[in-house]
């Protein structure tokens, strides 16, 4: 069983929050998407992406870790579906990380570079791979991490939610130890936060810190650091 909580924030630079997420506890559903696009395109894709999930995880008959990829596939089916039917919203698109609660695991899909990570007694590691340039082309190439953290192609996206039809999805199934943590959360702050800080914070969390405090030392870390992003965090912690 989780418990969960769950913060988001437009940061210090950004005029309004483009992240979305949920959490279903009933179904043990835990979803986060960034939305990206022209005016606020990256409201409504985050949001149609995150309610499609949603409801394609409630009216599955089982489930399953295939129901993430299916409900990965229906967010991207109605994203693009929006942007066609409403030209203001062309070229509208998602990251998407979504965490289902199974029996004896969690089954987590990503899209994008929004992030799945745990924290048990090993430390903080990341579940996700982010589907970046960096990660899928500068780091191939041998490119040193000063490099790509300052390259121009340092932010694309080689896939996306509403970006194209068919879509890869990066799929994962994780068993927890009581009392893990699992953080996912949009690129305003792990694109902002050092992994070491990051873990820090959440041992914290580990070590007598509710959820909620968490998530907002989280948040005003990644701010007291600029906040150039929407950033938001959807905390987990594995009871029983």
């Amino acid at each position: 069983m989780l418990e969960a909580f769950s913060l988001s924030d437009k940061g210090c630079v950004r005029a309004n929050n483009e992240d979305y997420c949920l959490i279903d506890a009933a179904r043990g559903l835990y979803v986060l998407a960034d939305g990206m696009g022209g005016a606020k395109a990256g409201e409504q894709a985050s949001r149609i992406a995150v309610e499609a999930v949603a409801e394609t995880v409630r009216t599955a008959p089982v489930l399953d870790p295939q129901v993430l990829i299916l409900a990965a596939e229906e967010a991207n089916r109605r994203v693009l579906e929006a942007a066609q039917n409403d030209p203001s919203l062309e070229g509208m698109g998602t990251t998407l990380v979504a965490a289902l609660e199974l029996e004896n695991e969690l089954a987590i899909a990503s899209v994008g570079d929004s992030r799945a990570y745990v924290l048990d007694d090993a430390g903080l590691r990341a579940i996700t791979d982010d589907q970046t340039w960096v990660n899928e082309v500068g780091r191939p190439l041998g490119l040193d991490e000063e490099s790509l953290r300052n390259h121009p192609m340092r932010h694309v996206l080689t896939m996306a939610i509403g970006a194209s039809a068919p879509l890869t999805i990066n799929h994962y199934r994780v068993r927890l130890a009581p009392n893990s943590l699992v953080l996912i959360c949009s690129d305003g702050l792990h694109g902002v936060l050092e992994a070491p800080e990051m873990e820090r914070i959440l041992k914290d969390g580990r070590n007598g810190d509710t959820l909620e405090e968490s998530c907002h030392h989280l948040i005003d870390a990644a701010k007291h650091a600029g906040g150039p992003d929407n950033v938001t965090a959807v905390l987990m912690r594995k009871i029983g």
